[in-house]
């Protein structure tokens, strides 16, 4: 490859004359606007693409045209993608166009051009060329050896968290000396910002970077060395940025830096499909680029490629109700097509069902199946369709994280299910028997194993057998005794109570509900989310075995059924990608847009969730289906629901809305529908006034916060006992009734202390 800094780099500035050569036979395949963006070679350009009008060809049209016209070598040239997928893609397709011409191109994601950059100059901030890039587990060890030399208990603070935060303040690109003390938040009483700069200081002695240090590092030495700067600077004639509406801070600061030197920037994105905020997105960045480069052009690419007029048509209305963007309106010259579908039901269980009978009749006109998406706000919501699709016979994939019986947390709740159905079930008790950590360790397990191999039998048996003699420590028996007492409990109640139920109390006592819900890991409320899911999917069985039966078959359902199978994802993983027909289920309140992102980000929180909206009905080509429920069964409750804001912001003209038979009243195509369940669309149904649905909906439409918001809230039957009575518990002893929650009591327990149990094992004495 060749070398830009072979000879000195000021040697290129004559090296690349500008007249053009010949007319390029691309040219005459774009369309106006396409060939507008590609054209405009000098000076500041903004491409605003919108969804399915061409970027990736413009961009590769682009580069192709700026080495074409001999106005830059390739090595003068960098090109900055989000994903190696788009990189090898870009590479390929300016290959196709000028064949190998494309030697030497900077051609990649910023951590890639960054470390590129840095192993060149590695010594000017502090580290040797061969330095090391630690992934995330790494990252994480050091920072737990870190927290342990200061003695912050990790428990209390994970580093994992500690991690995050260090990654969101090098997103912001602030070094530790940047971070304002303000911002060092309540993380091991206000020590954040001290870990980090041992963080660092460790990293630079192990002569190492994490991800973040990449671009970091890199601005440190650009603004600590201008005459490295300048020689970039001077090299980069040309750059070309794709999807800049995700760039973050330090992306941002690291090309206006570059940009600086000969202002032949060219960004392309959708300020319209910037939904990444939460990992460091900035929308801002793509909206203030006029105000950054002044006299920047800004070529609209509007004429979409994709997607029915109808689509198109419903996608631009909604996303009007944004404020902060710079404003398009998507056009084709395709036939109309379908209207979306809007489609109230009763409750998530209907709506699977319907999917599934869509898909059922449009497998059966011969559409294929890889080329129908179901689109969900919350991966908890996969499970009912996967279910339904294994009922149905119908082949799936789940793209951007496992199966929902295939997710952790589930996994861990089945093996507790199993090891009651069959306590000789090894694998099960391995899995559990020290999740959450219970004191059970390696040492107690060899023992464990030993006596199982010499008796013959289960763990389960060799750990009632071992506690009853001296092989174990007074404390590692104590604690295996209590896990085994736990189970023989449940063994017991398992007779006596639905299987749902049953559920329930163990991911309860046995501490696994509670260690998601004190956990900071990120993914902790989606695992949270997950779990409530579960008792739903285990109520549609008549008891557990046949339960843990279905779920043995939908695991032997791998994806060996070929290629052609439907999609499942959610809105996220979905970006950048199209189908034929694709469903979008769950538009409703709290859910979408999602209670938590409003309550965390207010208004630009529901302005990010619109452009995940947006971006949903966008990814379809013909048609459309979107559904909402009237009621949800979350964690085996059923809660009410109203239709979401987003459906009311959609063109009428665009809409056909339909509704279960006899179910809403006569649903009218002008969005409004009368309600016989408590649920509109489109307007409120005196139905429900006084209840919590209705309280809700009156908030909303006076621009309030929820007054009161029952997403995934649990409430169960009338325990029959009142606050202040004295009762006895079979585990925890005598104590007083602190607070009734259905089926739920806080208890202050006389030497137990307060808990929290199942109604259930409560007796009065």
């Amino acid at each position: 490859m060749t070398d830009p800094f072979a000879s000195d780099p000021l040697d290129y500035e004559e090296a690349a004359p500008s007249a053009p050569v010949r007319q390029a036979p691309w040219l005459d395949s774009l369309n106006e606007s396409q060939r507008a963006a590609v054209e405009a070679l000098d000076g500041p350009v903004l491409v605003l693409a919108g969804a399915g009008t061409g970027k990736t060809r413009v961009l590769t049209t682009r580069l192709a045209q700026i080495i074409h016209t001999n106005r830059a070598r390739p090595y003068q040239i960098l090109s900055v993608t989000f994903t190696n997928r788009a990189a090898r893609e870009m590479r390929e397709r300016v290959a196709d166009l000028i064949g190998p011409a494309t030697e030497g191109l900077w051609l990649g994601t910023f951590h890639a051009l960054g470390v590129r950059i840095l192993r060149r100059h590695a010594e000017l901030v502090g580290l040797k060329s061969n330095f090391t890039i630690l992934d995330t587990d790494d990252q994480v060890r050091l920072l737990k050896q870190l927290m342990e030399a200061e003695q912050i208990d990790e428990k209390r603070w994970p580093a994992r968290v500690l991690s995050g935060i260090i990654q969101r303040w090098k997103d912001r690109g602030l070094t530790p000396a940047k971070v304002p003390k303000a911002d060092g938040g309540e993380f091991a009483n206000g020590r954040a910002i001290d870990l980090y700069r041992q963080y660092q200081e460790r990293l630079a002695t192990l002569n190492a970077t994490d991800f973040g240090d990449l671009l970091l590092h890199c601005l440190t030495l650009f603004t600590d060395n201008a005459d490295v700067l300048a020689d970039y600077q001077r090299l980069f004639r040309y750059i070309l940025v794709d999807e800049y509406q995700d760039a973050n801070v330090a992306q941002y600061l690291w090309l206006r830096l570059l940009a600086q030197g000969h202002r032949n920037l060219c960004c392309v994105g959708d300020d319209d499909q910037s939904i990444y905020g939460w990992r460091g997105a900035e929308v801002g960045n793509i909206l203030r680029f006029e105000q950054d480069f002044p006299g920047a052009t800004v070529v609209r690419l509007e004429r979409n490629y994709r997607s029915t007029p109808h689509i198109l048509a419903a996608a631009s209305g909604l996303i009007a109700h944004n404020e902060g963007r710079l404003g398009k309106t998507l056009w084709t010259d395709m036939n109309e097509g379908e209207k979306l579908i809007v489609r109230g039901v009763w409750d998530g269980e209907e709506e699977a069902r319907y999917v599934g009978e869509e898909i059922e009749s449009l497998h059966r006109k011969k559409h294929r199946l890889d080329q129908i998406a179901v689109l969900v706000r919350a991966g908890f919501q996969t499970r009912e369709f996967e279910d339904r699709l294994m009922t149905l016979g119908i082949p799936y994939r789940v793209i951007g994280g496992p199966r929902f019986y295939e997710r952790e947390e589930i996994r861990d709740s089945l093996a507790y299910l199993r090891l009651i159905h069959q306590p000789d079930d090894d694998l099960a008790f391995e899995r559990i028997i020290n999740k959450p950590a219970r004191g059970v360790g390696k040492t107690t397990l060899q023992a464990l194993h030993g006596l199982a191999r010499i008796e013959g039998c289960s763990l389960f048996t060799a750990g009632v057998r071992i506690v009853e003699t001296d092989e174990l420590g007074t404390a590692a028996k104590r604690k295996l005794s209590a896990v085994l007492e736990d189970f023989r409990r449940w063994g017991q109640l398992a007779g006596g109570v639905p299987h749902t139920e049953l559920a329930a109390t163990v991911l309860d006592e046995s501490g696994y509900t509670e260690m998601w819900l004190t956990s900071k890991k990120p993914e902790a409320q989606g695992k949270l989310e997950n779990l409530k899911e579960l008792l739903p999917a285990m109520a549609e069985f008549a008891n557990l075995e046949g339960f843990l039966e279905h779920v043995s078959l939908v695991m032997e359902n791998t994806e060996a059924a070929g290629e052609d199978m439907v999609n499942l994802m959610t809105l996220h993983s979905a970006k950048g990608l199209e189908f034929e027909t694709v469903f979008l289920p769950g538009w409703e309140e709290e859910l979408f847009p999602h209670q938590r992102a409003i309550d965390e980000s207010g208004a630009a929180g529901l302005e990010e969730e619109r452009r995940l909206a947006y971006v949903g009905i966008t990814r379809a080509r013909k048609r459309v289906r979107i559904t909402h429920a009237a009621s949800r069964r979350v964690y085996n409750q059923w809660r009410s629901a109203i239709p979401s804001r987003f459906i009311d912001e959609l063109p009428p003209e665009c809409v056909e809305v339909t509704t279960d038979s006899g179910l809403y009243g006569s649903a009218r195509n002008d969005g409004l529908s009368e309600s016989r369940g408590g649920f509109t669309f489109g307007g409120v149904s005196t139905k429900t006034e006084g209840g919590p649905g209705w309280r809700r909906y009156q908030a909303h439409g006076k621009g309030q916060k929820y007054i009161e918001s029952t997403a995934y809230t649990v409430t169960g039957e009338d325990s029959g006992f009142t606050v202040g009575e004295r009762c006895f518990h079979q585990k925890f002893g005598m104590g007083a009734v602190r607070e009734v929650d259905g089926d739920k009591l806080t208890i202050a327990f006389d030497n137990a202390g307060e808990k929290r149990v199942v109604a259930a094992f409560v007796t009065r004495p």
